[in-house]
């Protein structure tokens, strides 16, 4: 008797339990294709499906059972709308890494740091240096925080929210929900980096005006290097409080991708 038949008769139905394992990983895998830090390209596309399987298997059997798979719209339907919903879970929070990056753009134009790029490990593209040490950072307090523990208890809970197969409940609010917590992460990079910039405007400023009155000073010779300095200790203190801001961020970022799911 093959395996197969042999658990079947054992009262385990393998297809059964394998179709279960992939309608969970849907979501799951379309959550983690776009987070930053463990998904994208910040991984090998083996270690993400890994993953992804790992974490539906995990799940699969404390929730509610998915519909059978069929050829027919309403499946195709319902794997779209898994792919929907895991995509914009996923964006939820790489906007707020976003934000970090945002608010690396800013700092970096004060400090005349915007033509030194690095490769981006979040898109791939170039991006200044300070915005891909924001990222870096918002990494590193991601998990020091347990957001991704967070982030499996979030996918775990959507599934009961919005089960396998279950239609959304306001299909204008699901649209709009990503576009809203767009402007709360946009305000949230710049008040981040404000502090930064005011000082560093100052900084400018004043040498523009010792430009104006010594007309033999050379601000860019002198000013350039001064701006660069009181950069680095800018973000050196602002390093020591970043904490608490990206903590409401991420608290933010959670709430935005429960609000997906109803």
């Amino acid at each position: 008797m093959d395996t197969v038949t042999l658990t079947t008769a054992a009262g385990l139905d393998v297809f059964a339990m394998l179709g279960t394992v992939l309608w969970h990983a849907l979501r799951i895998g379309a959550t983690l294709q776009v987070l930053p830090m463990i998904g994208g390209r910040s991984l090998p596309a083996r270690v993400r499906l890994l993953t992804t399987i790992a974490l539906a298997a995990a799940m699969s059997s404390m929730l509610p059972a998915p519909p059978a798979m069929a050829v027919d719209a309403p499946t195709v339907l319902t794997v779209l709308r898994e792919f929907a919903v895991g995509i914009a879970i996923g964006l939820m929070l790489r906007l707020v890494f976003e934000a970090g990056m945002f608010a690396g753009e800013l700092v970096s134009l004060g400090m005349g740091l915007s033509f030194a790029t690095m490769a981006d490990p979040l898109s791939g593209a170039s991006s200044p240096v300070v915005s891909t040490w924001f990222y870096l950072s918002f990494g590193l307090l991601f998990f020091a925080l347990d957001a991704h523990l967070t982030l499996i208890q979030l996918l775990f809970d959507s599934y009961h929210a919005l089960p396998v197969g279950a239609p959304l409940a306001d299909v204008n609010a699901f649209v709009a929900a990503v576009p809203a917590f767009f402007g709360t992460c946009l305000r949230a990079g710049l008040l981040i980096a404000l502090p930064v910039m005011i000082a560093l405007l100052s900084v400018n400023l004043a040498f523009g005006v010792l430009a104006r009155a010594a007309a033999a000073l050379n601000p860019i010779a002198i000013g350039f290097p001064v701006s660069l300095l009181v950069g680095l200790l800018l973000l050196t203190l602002l390093s020591q409080e970043l904490l608490g801001p990206v903590q409401r961020l991420l608290d933010d970022g959670f709430a935005a991708a429960r609000a997906v799911t109803g």
